[in-house]
């Protein structure tokens, strides 16, 4: 049978129903196309959305993370147990004051294009992408010099001790510090990188993608993985496959007809809908991710009516979040509400200053004591990303319920994550109301959740501004007693939830689905596509 590719293709066989997936039908083998060296393994899946942006600095979009782990590699990882450990470095050092570490990387380490990794393009990546992420951005202003020693090595020097130098560098959560080459990182601050080359185990084709139809990455054969086993995103990245594909197949039902058949082998999130059919097919695998996700609403504060900060408030007191989990989701099983902001499953998790139940008469009060003058409230819609397709139409109705100005502006994944860089307006093409889909483990703590980000206009969309936020923030990250940390987390939590930096929607597993002859499938924090194999 011939493998189907595309969408269309999938939908003129004929799968477009859903009897297909109860079947334990035999599933087709993984590709072997012919070329010029033979028979070649190719490995098809399907991810969460649309790849747009190829910048790994420029985003902090999951599917732009995914793709940077096949392309690029790290100089270090976290494992399964979230320790740092090394990957692209050898060894390290750290003076006796704690100020000065000196790392030096493995030996034949080359980039796609078949120039050497060497430690100026180390110091030029980090300097890059320190200046856009949140965590980076703590170490820089702790750095008092960053510079190569030689070919292989180079020096870090801090300006006083700080403990996380290992955890930013080997942070999972986007944007993750990928090493790329001097010249690529070495263009205007404003300006995109949008040529695709790394050191990592696999090789982006250029030639082949097609935003909104595929993307296509071949194992790059001068990778040289580590000796260790697998864990997390750390240890040895041992590539089984010629070439993996990814489907853009935007349809869940397509999707998961597709994984059922084995026209797919993996599809990286599968739906509660998908879900209760894609479970009586023996021949298909559903992984629950270890780490799950969380919903969050933003608020745009650089704007009216969000601006003022009891119109904020009201809409806080109005949300249920058994509304957005229903809705979304859609299976008790896999949801639950949590009112913490660094997440429920974090050491740090605390209802501290939430509003645990809905009380929709004080919102009413909040808001006519706002001062609310019908200003317009633009809700961006995702309308092509089934994991966050429901949030905008509870919020509409939630929202004239309220007594507000509502308008819901529909438009792909990729045009909404441009917007909602915009503080403009919503006259000039602004926003309002914008989401964040998040993996819980870039939640945890309050040095990489941006959604406690206090920085107004040089920090994270919605752009919320707390001196004092930051002030605690920066206490957290030098305070090593964990009692202490943990009074600081719950000021912190005071105040997000007092001046509405977020509205935490509930959160929900992760369930990753793959054909049952996949072998060694790392999916713990993000889905990768090394060290899989077919049985």
């Amino acid at each position: 049978m011939a493998l189907l590719t595309t969408r269309r293709g999938l939908m003129q066989a004929g799968l477009g129903g859903g009897a297909a997936l109860a079947a334990g039908l035999p599933l087709a083998a993984p590709a072997l196309a012919q070329g010029a060296g033979g028979n070649r393994r190719v490995l098809k899946a399907v991810m969460h959305a649309t790849l747009g942006v190829v910048d790994p600095y420029a985003t902090t979009a999951y599917i732009t993370r995914n793709h940077g782990y096949l392309v690029y590699d790290t100089l270090f990882a976290m494992d399964a147990q979230m320790r740092p450990q090394p990957q692209m470095v050898q060894d390290w050092t750290r003076s006796e004051d704690g100020l000065t570490y000196t790392f030096r990387l493995r030996e034949g380490l080359k980039f796609h294009d078949g120039a050497p990794v060497t430690s100026a393009d180390c110091v030029a990546s980090l300097s890059r992408w320190w200046r856009r992420d949140l965590m980076g951005t703590r170490l820089m202003n702790a750095t008092a010099s960053l510079e190569p020693v030689d070919d292989r090595s180079f020096r870090l020097v801090l300006k006083h001790p700080y403990g996380l130098v290992l955890e930013t560098l080997g942070k999972p959560g986007g944007p993750v510090p990928f090493i790329l080459p001097k010249r690529l990182v070495d263009i205007p601050a404003d300006q995109r990188i949008t040529e695709v080359v790394g050191s990592g185990p696999f090789r982006f084709v250029a030639s082949e993608y097609r935003s909104g139809d595929r993307v296509v990455y071949e194992r790059f054969s001068d990778y040289r993985p580590r000796s260790e086993p697998a864990s997390g995103l750390a240890g040895g990245k041992v590539v089984h496959f010629d070439r993996v594909e990814w489907l853009e197949i935007a349809d869940q039902q397509t999707a998961a007809n597709a994984l059922a058949t084995g026209e797919v082998q993996v599809m990286e999130n599968v739906g509660p809908d998908q879900m209760l059919l894609l479970r009586r097919n023996r021949q298909v695998v559903m992984r629950p991710r270890g780490i799950g996700n969380s919903l969050l609403m933003r608020l745009n504060w650089a704007q009216a009516p969000f601006n003022n900060k009891k119109v904020r408030q009201a809409v806080m007191m109005a949300v249920n979040q058994a509304d957005y989990l229903a809705a979304q989701i859609g299976d008790d099983s896999l949801s639950r509400e949590c009112h913490a902001f660094f997440t429920c499953d974090s050491p740090y998790a605390t209802e501290v200053g939430a509003v645990l139940k809905p009380d929709f008469a004080a919102a009413q009060r909040l808001l006519k004591e706002s001062g609310y003058n019908n200003e317009k409230v633009v809700i961006l819609h995702p309308a092509d990303l089934a994991s966050g397709s429901a949030l905008a139409p509870v919020t509409e109705q939630l929202l004239k319920k309220l007594g507000m100005n509502v308008q819901v502006d529909s438009m792909d994944w990729n045009s909404l994550l441009a917007r909602r860089n915009k503080p403009d307006p919503v006259e000039q093409g602004g926003w309002s109301i914008a989401w964040g889909i998040w993996s819980d483990l870039d939640l945890m703590s309050p040095i990489i959740n941006l959604n406690v980000d206090g920085r107004g206009r040089r920090g994270y969309i919605g752009w919320a501004e707390s001196a004092e936020m930051e002030r605690l923030r920066d206490a957290f990250a030098l305070e090593p007693d964990q009692a202490k940390q943990m009074q600081l987390v719950e000021q912190m939590q005071r105040i997000a939830f007092d001046e509405v930096f977020a509205i935490p929607l509930g959160s929900y597993k992760v369930i990753t689905g793959h054909v049952a002859s996949l072998r060694d499938v790392v999916a713990e924090q993000v889905l990768v596509f090394w060290n899989m194999k077919i049985a």
